[in-house]
Formats: structure tokens, sequence, C-alpha cells
């Protein structure tokens, strides 16, 4: 398969996993095919809870923050994605995680802004950086393993202070690099969790365990472990990319986000001609605070395109 068509299924298949999740979020398990229980009959981009349908949340409109930055910026540049994501939650989105809108609005510098929210709260471990990684994977990941993970980390520590975050969001990273060399990711687990700090190894090795139930899960699935867990169960034990979706939102609870984690890891293995045409017509993607744009599917796949084809600068 060649490249672009992994890319675009990441970036697309990430931003179409949360449209689909958002109605569905913090509802119970089984609620999506409850509503839809005939895989393929359509519909599915229903709306709800706030959103319109198609409409992606927070989850892919900070991924096309740190996107944008990248390519215009020519580059990792820590300080101008964390003056993006203030605009954007200084325009009051629709959806923002607390600790991610406390991070951004406590007036502190990008630096410092969540190290010291963590170490007053202490808490956290949640997905939010997670939820935006598809974009930079895929512009990190010609890179190779080092910088991708490395930039991985970086970008994820602009709003979480604790290295939980910092480091699924780094394998997620890798996991989409090898997809890119079309190599089986999920083989090349065990190789990944010995690049994992060593602090954090051992929870990561529980929920990407081949035999790991998001039943299983001893945090919500709004923390980072479950929620990388849930997304790599999805990919595991299903045979499509539309399985994926369906496997993940019906897991219930964060379902916008651990449906854009599988979305993105799904979207890269299967890639975009995989993605149901039902749900790409109706994506958008608002991006409050910049002017009123709203991006569509053409728009994300010129997104991925240059993603693809630009030189990754750290």
């Amino acid at each position: 398969m060649k490249r672009i068509q992994r890319a675009a299924g990441a970036v697309v298949g990430s931003a179409v996993g949360d449209a689909l999740g958002a109605p569905f979020e913090f509802g119970p398990p089984g609620a999506f095919s409850a509503r839809f229980p005939a895989p393929g009959a359509g519909g599915e981009m229903c709306g709800g809870g706030g959103w319109d349908p198609g409409e992606a949340t927070d989850d892919t409109q900070m991924a096309v923050l740190v996107a944008e930055s990248l390519l215009e910026r020519d580059g990792l540049d820590l300080p101008d994605i964390f003056a993006r994501f203030q605009r954007w939650a200084a325009s009051e989105p629709k959806d923002i995680g607390l600790q991610t809108e406390d991070v951004l609005t406590n007036g502190m510098p990008w630096d410092l802004a969540a190290a010291l929210h963590f170490q007053v709260s202490q808490r956290a471990a949640g997905n939010g950086s997670l939820m935006r990684a598809s974009a930079s994977a895929v512009y990190f990941a010609a890179a190779g393993r080092e910088t991708t993970m490395d930039a991985a980390r970086r970008i994820a520590a602009l709003t979480h202070g604790d290295r939980a975050a910092w480091e699924g969001t780094a394998i997620f990273h890798e996991l989409i690099r090898l997809t890119f060399k079309d190599t089986a990711p999920l083989t090349a687990l065990p190789d990944i969790l010995a690049l994992v700090h060593p602090g954090h190894r051992g929870r990561y090795a529980t929920v990407l365990a081949p035999d790991w139930h998001p039943d299983q899960a001893t945090e919500f699935n709004g923390a980072v472990w479950p929620c990388l867990g849930s997304a790599v169960w999805a990919l595991r034990t299903t045979a499509s990319f539309e399985d994926a979706i369906r496997a993940a939102i019906d897991l219930g609870g964060d379902t916008d986000t651990v449906a854009a984690v599988t979305g993105g890891l799904a979207g890269a293995y299967y890639g975009l001609d995989a993605i149901p045409a039902r749900w790409t017509k109706p994506l958008h993607v608002p991006l409050p605070g910049f002017d009123g744009r709203v991006l569509h599917l053409a728009d994300l796949l010129h997104l991925a395109h240059r993603l693809t084809t630009t030189p990754a600068m750290c």
C-alpha cells in the first residue's frame, strides 16, 4: 500500500472515529450497536449531544493545530503549538478537557504550565495528548523511531505533566511509523515496550498484552493507559476499519477519544479506501478561534499529503 494511503487513513480515520464517537460520549457500553445494529446500513454519523452530524471534537481540532504548526513553522516549535492551543482554548470550544483547559488558561509559560499543574494536582495521566497524535505521528514517521517517540513526548508534555501520557503518545507514534513501513505493528509491541520509561513500562505491558480486554481496565478509559489499550484491542480483535470503530465506541465511556485513537491506528493499517464514504462525506472540523475556519475531507487529505511529503524537522 502506498504511504499516502496510510497517512490519509490515519488523519481521516482519527477524525472519523472522533465524530462517530462524540454523540455516545459517557454513554453505556453497546449503545452504538444498539442504535445501529446492522453494520453498513448507514446513518451512523447521526450527531447528538451538542454535536452536528459529522462534526469532529477537540480531539481532531487540536490535531489539526499541531499539524499546521509543524508545517508552517518548518518543524517542531513547541511555543508556537502552545500558543495555538491557547488561542483555541480562549475561543470557548464546545469541548475541552478540564486538565487541558487549566494548563492552557492558568497564565503560566509554555514550558512550565503543564508541569506546575501536575505538581499541584498530581493527576495528569488523561488521554488528552494521545487523542491529538495522529497528525504528528504521520509527520514524524519518516524520521525514525527515536525522533518520532521523542517528538511525541515533547508535544504531549505541553499539556500533560505526567510522564504516563508522554509514553502512551510515544507508543502510538511508533505504531503508526511501523505501519507505514508495511510492518504488522502489533507484533512489534514487545520491542516498543522496551523503549518505554521503566517506571511506566509495566502498566503499558499489561494493557497492550494480547490477552488483555478493556473489561479488565482499572481506570476509566479517559485515562491514557486504558484508552491506548482499548484502541489496540479494537484493532487486534477485528478485521476491518468499520468493525474496529464499532468495537471502540461500543466500549462506552470516553467514546470520541477511544474511537479517535482507534481510527488513527486502523486508518493507517487499512488505508484511506477502507473508510466508508458515508462516514467521510459529512465529516467536518471546526477550528474555534481561527477565523471561523472549517475543514472538510478535501482539506484533511491535503493536510495528510503535506505531512507526508514535508521533511520532518525537530
